[in-house]
């Protein structure tokens, strides 16, 4: 790897970073009152794991960024792949938004149910462009259907 490399790598952790960044905003906002009083199904994890699993998980995304972003960007499928990555990115900080910041489940779900379904576009796109890309997401996706199980629980228990 050359200066260049490192230079893409570290955007591509910061872009991803980033929307956990813009995430944190709003949950902190409301993750000590609001999200504290509402009923949560046993399998809710510790807000300190979540917190560590997110950080692991937006370091994954940015290296699976950064190997896609290694491919020639004039192939149609590595554009394709990198633009439904923006999308999944921003729907992934919008839930903060959505479930914290306007502190609805049900908005949350409808979210995450729209990130999960471009989440799994993104890992399709990126399998055409790099298998190893692709692995690189596959505990994101797992983590995301937690999620979603966690926000569905929570709208129908609230």
């Amino acid at each position: 790897m050359d200066l260049k490399d490192y230079v893409i790598l570290a955007a591509s952790i910061a872009v991803s970073m980033s929307a956990g960044l813009f995430g944190s905003f709003f949950t902190s906002q409301t993750v000590n009152t609001w999200y504290k009083g509402l009923t949560k199904p046993w399998f809710t994890p510790p807000g300190e794991i979540i917190s560590v699993v997110w950080i692991i998980l937006y370091i994954l995304m940015g290296i699976s960024l950064y190997i896609i972003l290694t491919n020639d960007l004039k192939d149609k499928n590595v554009r394709l792949a990198v633009g439904l990555f923006g999308v999944q990115l921003f729907l992934n900080a919008m839930w903060s938004y959505l479930f914290f910041g306007l502190t609805s489940p049900l908005y949350g779900l409808i979210g995450i149910v729209f990130l999960w379904i471009a989440l799994a576009a993104t890992i399709y796109s990126f399998h055409i462009v790099s298998k190893k890309a692709s692995y690189l997401l596959y505990p994101y996706i797992v983590w995301v259907t937690i999620a979603l199980a966690l926000n569905y629980s929570i709208y129908v228990m609230n």
